[in-house]
């Protein structure tokens, strides 16, 4: 039985910030954007301060679309870090912050604290952006300075592309194809 006390109290809202933190903390485009200053010196806090305002966002609009929310995380990207996402990332992070506010209205505390541990072990190695190597590095002339990324990619051995640049500073990130 859910009583409005239980989706109400403390603990049961700070876990509902950890699962939206943990769904955020899982989505690399925010943490590329974040770890490469994309949002300015102050990134780290606006991340921190996203999972607030998407909280709020949740609190104040019921029955939310998944287009929705969607539409709302593209706006903050833009606004806070000047990043149009379209690596396709969007759908699943959305899907994922829809499952983890519904499970905490149902009051399903227990699901909500598996989830967020779940999320929190599969958590993406961290995308590590390499600086060209500069003369007195360089072994090879040939080697075309690239990104690294920890996590598998499905085409195997095909290096990712840097985000671009776009002449209103904006960065873009998209999917590998």
């Amino acid at each position: 039985p859910v009583t409005t006390s239980m989706a109400t109290s403390k603990a049961s809202r700070e876990l509902l910030t950890d699962g939206i933190r943990a769904v955020l903390h899982t989505w690399p485009v925010l943490q590329i954007a974040v770890d490469n200053g994309f949002g300015g010196v102050y990134g780290q806090q606006k991340a921190e301060w996203m999972v607030d305002v998407i909280q709020q966002y949740f609190h104040d609009n019921t029955d939310l679309q998944q287009y929705e929310v969607e539409d709302f995380l593209s706006e903050l990207m833009d606004q806070e870090f000047n990043t149009v996402v379209e690596d396709g990332s969007l759908p699943q992070v959305s899907l994922h912050l829809l499952q983890v506010f519904g499970l905490w209205q149902q009051g399903a505390l227990q699901q909500l604290q598996q989830k967020v541990t779940t999320l929190t072990q599969n958590r993406p190695q961290r995308a590590k952006v390499t600086a060209p190597p500069t003369e007195s590095d360089e072994e090879s002339v040939d080697e075309a300075p690239a990104m690294e990324c920890d996590e598998s990619t499905p085409s195997g051995s095909s290096t990712p592309h840097p985000p671009q640049d776009t002449e209103d500073s904006w960065t873009l990130v998209r999917r590998k194809k």
